[in-house]
Formats: C-alpha cells, structure tokens, sequence
C-alpha cells in the first residue's frame, strides 16, 4: 500500500510539474522535431527521449514522413517537462489519439533512444525489439547514430548514402 501511494504522490507531482497542452501541428521540420502552433504563436518542439536520422542521412526522410503522418494538421496532446534547450525549442513528448510519437518512432525503427539524454527504459525496451526484428534502419548491417553522423566529414556521409538506398 504504502509503494501505491509513494507511486500517486509522484505522478501527481509530476503532472504538476510537466505542462501539458493541446495544439495544433502546423510544421515537419524533421523526424523529431514539429512547429505547432499554441495560443496563436509557433513554437518548435523537439521529441524527448529520441534522436531520428538527420534529413540527409538513411531513413530520414522516412523519419519525417512518419511523423507528417501521424500529426502533421492534426491537434496533438504536448507534455513538456524542464526548460528549453539550447535552440530554444521545447522538450516535450506529443501524443496523437493515445499513442505516444516518439515511442512510435522507437518501435518502427525510425529512431534512437537518445541516452545521452534519457534513461527512461521503455524507450530502451522499444530499441532493443526494433534492433531484434531488424525493424526500419535496423535493416542496415551498420547504421549510424545522429549524432555520429553530425560529426563525419561530407565525403563520408555520401558515401553512407549512395550505399543505402532508402532516405
């Protein structure tokens, strides 16, 4: 009883904390990143806990696709939590008709659970059955992190890319 109520008071806390909000989608600008539009302003949100493929880098392109799909013009649930990074765009995880995006992404191996950022094991879970199934990117016999990938020299992302067909 006593593990029910400590597990209440921090989700309750946590609501407290988190802003959640309703908005509408008005931009794809990449596989983790919407514009949205919130009290008739824009606002650039950027998905917690993944890192998708850079437009230019295997999968991107379908990365982003997926999520222009899934929310692009439609109302969307927005949960932020902490402060915005350093671009100024807002950490949030978006929720269309209960299914949350970047656990969406995760599971169809369209993105990385971001680590470096994250240690929420559900995303790791997600990762890890992508990588056993060899879903989306995890086709690749090597594929490259993004932010691997920020750091190699052009020739050797044309490289990558002229190999992998699917952008």
């Amino acid at each position: 009883m006593k593990k029910v109520v400590a597990f209440l008071f921090l989700f309750v806390c946590s609501l407290a904390i988190a802003q959640i909000y309703t908005a509408k989608v008005i931009g794809v600008k990449d596989g983790d990143t919407v514009v949205i539009l919130h009290q008739g302003k824009p606002q650039t949100i950027r998905l917690a806990h993944v890192d998708c493929p850079e437009k230019n880098q295997p999968f991107g392109n379908r990365a982003k696709q997926f999520v222009s799909d899934f929310c692009f013009g439609k109302e969307i649930q927005v949960v932020i939590a902490g402060k915005p990074d350093r671009n100024g765009r807002w950490i949030a995880e978006i929720f269309h008709q209960n299914q949350n995006l970047g656990k969406q992404l995760v599971r169809h191996g369209l993105a990385w659970h971001f680590k470096r950022y994250s240690n929420n094991t559900n995303y790791a879970a997600l990762e890890t059955e992508a990588r056993k199934k060899k879903t989306g990117l995890w086709r690749d016999a090597r594929p490259v992190a993004p932010w691997d990938w920020r750091k190699l020299p052009k020739a050797e992302k044309q490289r990558l890319r002229s190999k992998t067909a699917v952008h």
